[in-house]
């Protein structure tokens, strides 16, 4: 059978199916990705409203990503940068740690901010210097501890911890425990130490655009939603099905073929808020650092001519959407100052990161068909490098047991 004839099929127009699908043309293949949404992107959604650009969750993209150097044109993107730290609140005061040595404005609020001890600020620096220095293979095989036991060993302080590092990284783990494996948080500190945090300028959902618009030979079908797969059949939830030579699920499927999960999920509240003013600058990131508040991290969307702000809420709750609304507003106003005049979006992301221990650089790809390969971000760690590592893993993988079956059929 001719490679063009081959019979592919992707499951899912996320990033790793993309980075899947990229991967199988450059090998001569023209699969089909199926998809139950209507446009591509998976997690990676950004929605556009009178030129206002809403990006379901906050998602940074990191320029020091191995993977986003390696498939991504940045600009083409036409990249806005953060500033390195944050700006913290608390009842009404500010302060800002940032990074003296990419961002020099940082320095004399750095130096006098009590958020933390002079000590606890030579070691987030002594911290970074020794991660840029490690390799991503040494980190993914240091033995695992919750990153608060990492800090803590490593001597920072409660009052660093409590007023940076914990809401920092509860934004970007998604639990504001630090129960989060300290591999993920050395690689996490290392892709901030070495590279920039940045959005596109038309929101994360730009990075999945441009994947697709790569492609030349894949076709797409949405509005697909695919219910079990057996050796050389896809099942749909319509009563069709599809033959298949060889498929890439990046969802899990159960041991039976049926697509069902058992990976645990952290979902987050996403809000975004017009504001009276704009009470700091674009190109920051903002901490509540109270610890009984809802609200975690905030920031002002780029390119929008009125003051538009986006909130995340990572603590669970049993709060409807507008009781939500109301009780972030009240936070805002107590402890930044910011009046909030309108509501603009409301996002519920449930399953916003995969929630998994024993965290990993390479995946196993092999699925639990004959012909089936996994991709997706839940088999290594929740960052888009490692979407983009599962997918490429996966359509090599798949390419080698074409290249095989063929063999075996001449």
């Amino acid at each position: 059978m001719e490679k063009k004839a081959s019979k592919i099929h992707i499951l899912g127009a996320g990033i790793s199916g993309l980075i899947a699908a990229k991967t199988l043309e450059k090998n001569g293949y023209r699969p089909t990705i199926l998809e139950m949404d209507s446009r591509v992107g998976g997690r990676v959604k950004t929605d556009e409203v009178q030129q206002a650009y809403f990006d379901h969750g906050f998602q940074v993209l990191l320029t020091a990503y191995p993977e986003v150097k390696k498939h991504l044109d940045l600009s083409d993107l036409q990249l806005h940068y953060f500033k390195p730290g944050a700006l913290l609140f608390d009842k009404g005061k500010r302060q800002r740690i940032g990074d003296p040595l990419r961002d020099i404005s940082a320095l004399w609020p750095t130096l006098v901010s009590t958020a933390g001890t002079l000590k606890d600020k030579l070691k987030i620096f002594l911290l970074s210097r020794k991660l840029k220095r490690k390799s991503l293979n040494s980190i993914f095989e240091e033995k695992e501890k919750t990153t608060l036991e990492y800090l803590k060993d490593y001597g920072f302080s409660n009052r660093i911890i409590k007023n940076f590092f914990k809401p920092f990284f509860a934004g970007i783990f998604l639990e504001d425990k630090l129960d989060t494996s300290s591999r993920m948080f050395e690689f996490v500190f290392k892709m901030f130490s070495e590279g920039q945090a940045a959005l596109p300028e038309k929101g994360i959902g730009a990075v999945a655009q441009q994947l697709a618009s790569q492609l030349q030979h894949t076709k797409f079908d949405f509005a697909k939603s695919v219910s079990k797969i057996t050796d050389g059949k896809i099942f749909l939830d319509s009563g069709n099905s599809l033959d298949s030579n060889g498929t890439i699920t990046t969802f899990p499927m159960g041991a039976d073929g049926d697509v069902k999960s058992d990976i645990l999920w952290k979902g987050c509240y996403n809000l975004y808020f017009e504001t009276e003013q704009q009470v700091f600058s674009k190109g920051i990131i903002g901490l509540i650092c109270h610890d009984e508040t809802l609200t975690n991290n905030l920031h002002y969307l780029f390119d929008t001519e009125t003051p538009i702000l986006s909130v995340t809420v990572v603590k669970t709750h049993q709060l409807s959407a507008d009781r939500l609304a109301q009780e972030v507003s009240k936070e805002l106003e107590l402890h930044c100052g910011i009046k909030t005049t309108k509501l603009l979006r409301h996002y519920y992301i449930p399953q916003a990161l995969p929630d998994i221990s024993n965290i990993r650089t390479m995946p196993d790809t092999d699925g639990i068909i004959k012909g089936m390969f996994v991709a997706g971000d839940y088999t290594l760690n929740g960052s888009l490098n490692a979407a983009m590592i599962s997918g490429e893993a996966a359509a090599e993988s798949l390419s080698e047991y074409l290249e095989k079956t063929q063999v075996m059929k001449t």
